[in-house]
């Protein structure tokens, strides 16, 4: 590894720069928002670098007091957020380089290693990452990567020739305080099945549009609440008129407060193909709801099968309509699942363990890289 500047834990904080490709709603965005939040000022001066405009989290960032570096403001990652990236490396040096979302983690490697940035962190969270990221070439570009799921490292190892030590696992974290239980029962006379994900294929709404269009005729008081931005909302939106029944949907934007939304509902369904850890899923547990979600990713690692929610296989309309079907009518099950997953939840996925987690991880690479 390169020398770190000299930088002894009892003086000055590590500067760590958390790069960024935007600011949308999205986990991996919140996650970001969350550790800078967290890490301690006394270790770290945290800043956030941010390569294209998105501003969905940007109240929510300035609310915490965040630091924020926009590199561009254009829809996509131009050369000009790139030679913004490079100079800023370059001219204002860092001692640790947190790469997050696809973007950054190709050129934050590429460029933090023209400017010889000490220490570079990359990141999957995906079971995507090895292709997106291009991995087969840039992996040796990082020193160290950290994955929110074991499944992942499991992924990457076996693909790759990447040391074990060369890959820490930290499970995202969840605010315990903010995401609670409802105080109040829910209406008998209406279910939601909420679904928070970004409207982009991977996602796989057609799949759980067809499975609610099962549900809907078994339980005429259940309503199907689709929240989130991204390309394919037309298309959605579209589809949802041919296939469900009237009346039977929300199509809902994005929001940075998901906990109105949380406590409106009876369980949350997650029909993806692809997963790395969602956030949604542990901040819906932490509020008390079931979850039914496709076994990809990480899913596996948070959802006990049968005690706090149902995991069916991807793109299997039947299963994902019995699941989500089974709970909406057995009211006791679904009480127990969202108790037992509240529980698992504060074990195991606490914010304070996950940041945690990352300072230690973080200063384990600085000492080693000071000898």
């Amino acid at each position: 590894m390169h020398m770190v500047r000299q930088n002894h834990f009892s003086q000055e904080p590590f500067r760590v720069v958390l790069l960024l490709q935007d600011l949308f709603f999205g986990g991996t965005q919140r996650h970001t928002l969350e550790l800078a939040r967290g890490l301690n000022p006394a270790r770290f001066q945290t800043e956030i670098w941010v390569m294209r405009s998105g501003d969905d989290f940007v109240p929510l960032a300035r609310r915490w007091n965040l630091s924020l570096k926009w590199l561009g403001r254009s829809p996509f990652v131009g050369p000009d957020s790139l030679v913004r990236l490079g100079w800023n490396l370059k001219n204002r040096p860092v001692d640790l380089l947190v790469l997050l979302t696809g973007v950054p983690n190709i050129w934050g490697r590429l460029l933090g290693r023209l400017t010889k940035v000490p220490l570079i962190v990359g990141n999957w969270r995906g079971t995507a990452c090895p292709e997106r990221n291009f991995e087969k070439w840039l992996w040796p570009l990082a020193d160290h990567f950290s994955c929110n799921a074991a499944v992942l490292k499991k992924i990457m190892m076996d693909r790759f020739p990447i040391p074990d030590d060369r890959i820490t696992v930290i499970h995202n974290g969840v605010n315990l305080d903010y995401f609670r239980p409802a105080t109040e029962p829910l209406p008998v006379d209406k279910r939601v099945v909420l679904c928070i994900a970004r409207l982009v294929p991977e996602k796989d709404h057609e799949t759980l549009m067809a499975a609610f269009s099962l549900v809907a005729a078994r339980h005429p008081e259940a309503e199907l609440w689709l929240v989130g931005d991204g390309p394919r909302h037309q298309a959605i939106r579209r589809l949802a008129n041919r296939r469900l029944p009237p009346r039977r949907l929300r199509l809902l934007p994005g929001q940075s407060d998901i906990t109105p939304l949380l406590q409106q509902s009876s369980l949350l369904v997650l029909s993806s193909t692809q997963e790395g850890l969602p956030n949604v899923v542990l901040e819906a547990m932490a509020a008390g709801l079931p979850v039914v979600a496709t076994d990809v990713g990480g899913l596996s690692e948070v959802v006990k099968q049968g005690e706090t929610g149902w995991l069916v296989a991807p793109q299997n309309v039947p299963a994902l309509a019995d699941a989500i079907s089974h709970l909406l009518a057995h009211d006791e099950v679904r009480t127990a699942f969202g108790q037992a997953g509240r529980k698992r939840v504060e074990q195991r996925f606490s914010l304070a363990a996950m940041v945690q987690q990352h300072e230690d991880m973080f200063l384990r690479l600085l000492s080693r890289s000071r000898r």
